[in-house]
C-alpha cells in the first residue's frame, strides 16, 4: 500500500473507460473509492486538502468537495477539523480479514475460495442438470411448439385495449396469487363442457407454467429422499423436478394402453404421488384407456395417493373425442390437474394452471405467493375475455384441424424419405411423433449426423429410465408447413445416407 498519495496514480484511474459518461466530482470519487478497496491508498492515509488536489487537477475545489463528502457518507473516509480528511482506519481490518491478513490475488491465483461451491446440495443438482434449452425460433422438428403465426394477434391486441380502458390502473397492480376470478371461471367453464372436469373456479391456480406446477407439487407432496411414481417412458421435465427436490424417482412401465396399473398395485417403494400423462402419454402418445382410469383412480383412493394429471395437449385429439380427464371421474378428489396455454395459444404467454383437491388449493396458494407472487393481471384478463367471447375454442378448433394434417404429411414424409431408417409411431393426437430406429442404426450418431445439416433431433432414450431403452427421436410437426416439413425432412434423410 501507498504511503503517501499518489496523484499520478490518481489521474490513471479518472482515465479508466468504465467512468467516462459519468458527472466529474463521480468520477473522482469513483476512483478514490476503488483505490481504497484495491489498497492502493493504505487504511489512515491523508488526502490531499480540497484545495490542493484541486488545483493539481485543474478544476473547480466544489467538485473535489463534492467527492469527499460522498466518501465520508460512504464510510470510505474520516474527515477532521482542523487536520483533514483521512483513508478510514477500520478499513484495516475489513481489507486484510479478521486475521489481519491481506486478502489479494497473487501470480494469477486468488486466496478467495473458487466460486460455485457455495452452491446447496441441491443448487448443484441444478447446475449439473443444463436447465432447460427452450427453442427460441421456429426450427425443424421442434417438439410441443404450436403454431404461432396463425394466431389472432388482432384479436388479443383488441381485447388487451379493453381490458386496460375497462379496468385503469387497477391491472397495474399486485394481483391475487390464486389467479383473476374472471379467468378461474373462464377455465372452469371450459374445461367442464370440454374435458369432462368435476371443479369450480375456487379450485384453479392460475401458474406461469407446466413447469411451476411441478415445481409446486415436488414441494409440497415430496418430502427429501422420498419416493414418487413416474411414467417410464416419460417427460423428463417432470423427472428433473422431482430429482432437483431430491425425491427419488421410482420408473412404472408403461405398454400400449398407457401406465400399467399391475405395477402400481405391485409397488412396494412408499410413494405417496404418481405422475401420469393420460390422455397422450409422453412420449409413446397412447391413451390411457377407461378401464386403467378407473384403477389409477381407485388405486389412489384406497391407498391414499395423490395422482398428479398433466393434461399438456389433449386439445389435439384427432381420433375421435377425446377421452374424459382422470380429474372429471375421480369422485375421492385425489386427482391434481395441470394444463398450459403455451401449447394452445403461444409460448411466450407463460400461463399455465392447476386444478387443485379443495384439501389442497390454501397450501398451493401460499407457496405460490411466495415464489413469484402472481401472473400479470393484464393477461389474465385479456386470456379470460378471449375465452368468454368464444376466440378461444375458435382457435384450439382451426389449430386441431390444421396439425391433423400436418401430422398426415409429417408421417407420408417420413416413409418416403425414411423408411428404411426409423419407424414411425402413430398417435392419437399431440404435437410429436416418436420414432424408433431400425436395427444397426444409432441415436447418438444420426443425431450429430442431424446437426451437422441443421436438423435438430430429440432423442427418444433419455426418456427412459434403466438399460431398456428404445433408441429414436421424438419428431415435432406442429409449427413447420407441409412445404416445411418435406424440406427438412429431405434434408434429414441426406444427411444419413452416408452412416
Amino acid at each position: 500500500m501507498a504511503k503517501t498519495f499518489e496523484l499520478e496514480t490518481l489521474k490513471m484511474r479518472l482515465d479508466d473507460v468504465q467512468l467516462q459518461g459519468l458527472g466529474l466530482h463521480q468520477r473522482i470519487q469513483r476512483a478514490l473509492r476503488a483505490l481504497i478497496l484495491d489498497g492502493a491508498l493504505a487504511p489512515g492515509l491523508k488526502l490531499p486538502a480540497t484545495r490542493v488536489l484541486a488545483k493539481s487537477l485543474g478544476i473547480a475545489r466544489d467538485t473535489v468537495e463534492n467527492a469527499y463528502v460522498q466518501l465520508q457518507r460512504d464510510g470510505f473516509i474520516a474527515r477532521r477539523e482542523g487536520s483533514g480528511s483521512y483513508v478510514c482506519e477500520a478499513l484495516g481490518t475489513e481489507l486484510r480479514g479478521g486475521s489481519g491478513r491481506r486478502i489479494k490475488a497473487q501470480a494469477g491465483k486468488s486466496s478467495l475460495a473458487p466460486l460455485g461451491t457455495g452452491l446447496s446440495q441441491r443448487g448443484r443438482m441444478i447446475l449439473d442438470s443444463g436447465g432447460v434449452n427452450d427453442q427460441q425460433v421456429i426450427k425443424a422438428f421442434a417438439t410441443g411448439l404450436p403454431e404461432t403465426r396463425s394466431f389472432p394477434t388482432d384479436v388479443w391486441e383488441r381485447l388487451q385495449r379493453q381490458v386496460m380502458r375497462d379496468s385503469r390502473s387497477s391491472v397495474l397492480l399486485h394481483g391475487d396469487p390464486q389467479g383473476a376470478e374472471p379467468l378461474r371461471k373462464a377455465i372452469a367453464t371450459y374445461l367442464n363442457l370440454e374435458r369432462g372436469a368435476q371443479c369450480s373456479p375456487d379450485q384453479i391456480l392460475v401458474l406461469s407454467s407446466t413447469r411451476q406446477a411441478l415445481f409446486l407439487c415436488a414441494q409440497l407432496l415430496v418430502d427429501v429422499g422420498q419416493p414418487i411414481l413416474l411414467e417410464n417412458p416419460g417427460y423428463y421435465g417432470a423427472r428433473k423436478a422431482f430429482e432437483t427436490a431430491e425425491a427419488k424417482v421410482v420408473p412404472i412401465d408403461v405398454d400400449e394402453s398407457g401406465i400399467r396399473t399391475d405395477l402400481l398395485h405391485a409397488d412396494r417403494s412408499g410413494a405417496h404421488c404418481v405422475y401420469v400423462t393420460p390422455s397422450h402419454q409422453y412420449p409413446t402418445g397412447t391413451t390411457l384407456t377407461l378401464e386403467r382410469r378407473l384403477e389409477l383412480i381407485n388405486w389412489a383412493a384406497e391407498k391414499g395417493k395423490w395422482v398428479i394429471e398433466d393434461d399438456y395437449d389433449s386439445e389435439f385429439h384427432y381420433d375421435g373425442k377425446p377421452t374424459a380427464c382422470v380429474q372429471g371421474l375421480d369422485k375421492y378428489q385425489r386427482t391434481l390437474y395441470l394444463g398450459t396455454f403455451s401449447k394452445t395459444l403461444f409460448p411466450g404467454l407463460r400461463m399455465g394452471y392447476m386444478v387443485l383437491p379443495p384439501a389442497l388449493v390454501k397450501a398451493f396458494t401460499y407457496a405460490r405467493s411466495m415464489m413469484d407472487g402472481h401472473t400479470p393481471q393484464l393477461l389474465q384478463l385479456t386470456l379470460a375475455r378471449f375465452m368468454e367471447d368464444g376466440h378461444y375454442n375458435a382457435h384450439v378448433r382451426a389449430m386441431r384441424k390444421l396439425y391433423a394434417g400436418r401430422q398426415t404429411v409429417m408421417l407420408d414424409a417420413i416413409g418416403k424419405h425414411l423408411g428404411g431408417v426409423v419407424t414411425a409411431c402413430r398417435p392419437q393426437g399431440g404435437l410429436q411423433i416418436p420414432c424408433v430406429l431400425h436395427e444397426g442404426w444409432s441415436e447418438e450418431k444420426t443425431i450429430h449426423k442431424a446437426a451437422s445439416a441443421g436438423v435438430q433431433l430429440s432423442g427418444l432414450s433419455r426418456l427412459y429410465a434403466g438399460t431398456a431403452q428404445k433408441q429414436g427421436w421424438l419428431l415435432g410437426y406442429s409449427s413447420l408447413t407441409a412445404h416445411e416439413i418435406e424440406i427438412a425432412m429431405l434434408r434429414l434423410a441426406n444427411a444419413l445416407k452416408t452412416r
